[in-house]
């Protein structure tokens, strides 16, 4: 469902991303993981079309991310790690706006918005303006409007960051029924305990460059049976050292 192919970006001498080549099946949920700096937010702003990339490419469902963007975003859903919307717009009136602009008609945008706010626990926020949202409920209000249209796949950057427990876990458990379901979901984290919950696999950028992909058991190797993702992760990391 998503193919990188090669992809890379680069700012005069110094390579955000090195070539990537990665491919995520339909109903996968792809754990994309990395210190700070490492190249996940840029890679993800490719795939979202928001970067041109400065050699290769990444389709989603054969659709070229840069070339065929507009058509892309209709089988996509994205949630940036950190959601910005119109202040003075209702939280309502935003993800009607989404829906919307995704070609549904104006009943069935209200349909839509009022059912997915209520099952992401804002129904108490949906007259209020954007601006007052904290930003757990500014998170769940970004979610709606990436699942608003039922998309094929789905592209989060740190989907619960700023949840309390209980609302972490209603969207962790939300997302591996849409997965259920055959959404594809590609999600960036720095929570490893969360990707080990809910990844059948995980890649690994460190300093722009991919230095492991596969399932945990798989990334394990020769360690511990045991070995939590945490481990595994600091031990990869570790050993993919300083640049030259």
């Amino acid at each position: 469902m998503i193919a990188f192919q090669e992809l890379s970006k680069s700012y005069g001498g110094f390579e955000a991303v090195k070539p990537l080549s990665l491919t995520v099946a339909r109903g996968e949920v792809f754990g994309f993981l990395g210190p700070n700096g490492a190249g996940k937010t840029t890679t993800i702003r490719m795939l979202m079309g928001i970067l041109v990339p400065s050699a290769g490419r990444v389709l989603v469902n054969g659709l070229d991310c840069h070339a065929d963007a507009a058509e892309v975003k209709r089988h996509v859903g994205y949630l940036p790690d950190t959601p910005i919307f119109y202040d003075y717009l209702r939280g309502r009136e935003i993800l009607q706006f989404v829906a919307e602009m995704h070609g549904y008609s104006r009943s069935e945008a209200a349909g839509r918005a009022h059912r997915l706010l209520r099952e992401l626990g804002l129904e108490d926020a949906t007259e209020e303006f954007a601006v007052n949202y904290s930003l757990g409920m500014k998170k769940k209000l970004g979610l709606a409007c990436a699942l608003v249209h039922n998309p094929k796949v789905l592209v989060l950057d740190e989907p619960i960051n700023g949840l309390d427990p209980r609302a972490a876990r209603d969207v962790q458990e939300r997302l591996l029924a849409a997965a259920a379901q055959g959404t594809t979901i590609f999600v960036s984290t720095h929570l490893l305990d969360m990707a080990e919950r809910m990844c059948s696999r995980v890649g690994i950028i460190h300093r722009g460059a991919l230095v492991a992909s596969g399932t945990l058991d798989e990334l394990r190797g020769a360690a511990s049976a045991d070995s939590s993702l945490e481990e595994v992760f600091l031990k990869i990391t570790d050993e993919a050292g300083e640049p030259a």
